[in-house]
């Protein structure tokens, strides 16, 4: 197999959760033979919002926590395009919080790919949304004392039809995942658990090794109370794979000027009408 999407030299500290997932990437990618022109990698700042400028494909790198109305626009406007984003769990589910909420809401079909080191990387290692409680670090020095979030089941109470959980150490299971996810017609989250090598001395591959299990074939994913169930258990055991899928409408087929008519970015555009609308606003 020719290697479209080749990846390149990056910045990530040696033997980082990074490295597998992009690996993963790329094989998802090639696997389901898509082109380099055709995909489109977002992301916003922090170690994993890197990804797009590592790989072959068109890349948008954005401010802390703003990759997702990029990616958003990106597909609207051209709907032939896979449309995947690549970000860290604070930027996803901090900065990024309003941004992932409502993206669900819409349900534009972009696939969501969240790095999820319970840590602030790039900043040196402060508590992310996801840190676990007690988890001590050089600014919670006496422990972190918030709960962390759970965003697995947030997806999945706010109306997800696509919600997965992944570990970057079992590679073949991640690249089933990824692909899944990106063949899901409509909003696909996949909260990657990935250990930060220099700053969460606890949730080590070591420690993720010990607990999590892949959900057996005869679970079923579209049971809504049972996948927040499922979602809920993150301790002694943690469950990997598809939590919750469901079909459901996505943004073009409800929005009656994008169901008819092609993709945006082919249409004709009447510069009049544009120039009239802006003048309206002097």
């Amino acid at each position: 197999m020719t290697e479209k999407f080749c990846t390149y030299e990056t910045a990530w500290c040696p033997g980082c959760g990074n490295f597998p997932i992009i690996d993963c990437l790329k094989t998802a990618l090639e696997e389901l033979d898509k082109d380099p022109s055709t995909v489109l990698v977002a992301a916003g700042i922090g170690q994993a919002a890197k990804t797009p400028q590592y790989i072959n494909t068109n890349a948008f790198c954005g401010l802390h926590g703003r990759s997702l109305p990029a990616a958003v626009a990106a597909k609207i406007a051209n709907e032939n395009l896979t449309v995947i984003v690549n970000t860290g769990d604070g930027d996803s589910y901090g900065e990024g919080g309003n941004h992932f909420l409502h993206n669900i809401r819409r349900n534009v079909d972009i696939t969501h790919f969240v790095h999820d080191n319970q840590i602030y990387g790039l900043t040196k290692g402060q508590a992310s949304p996801t840190s676990m409680t007690g988890l001590v670090t050089g600014v919670q020095v006496d422990g972190n004392f918030n709960e962390p979030l759970n965003p697995v089941l947030l997806a999945i109470a706010a109306g997800a039809g696509f919600v997965a959980r992944a570990f970057s150490g079992k590679k073949e299971h991640l690249i089933k995942i990824m692909k899944k996810a990106i063949n899901y017609k409509g909003y696909a989250l996949v909260d990657i658990l990935q250990p930060c090598v220099s700053f969460n001395k606890l949730n080590t591959f070591g420690w993720y090794n010990k607990r999590v299990y892949e959900l057996p074939e005869e679970y079923e994913t579209n049971n809504k109370i049972a996948a927040m169930s499922m979602a809920m258990e993150f301790g002694d055991r943690i469950p990997i794979g598809i939590i919750y899928e469901q079909e459901k409408p996505v943004y073009h087929s409800k929005n009656k000027i994008l169901a008819n008519g092609g993709p945006l970015v082919d249409r004709q555009t009447d510069t009049a009408v544009i120039e009239e609308l802006l003048k309206s606003y002097i």
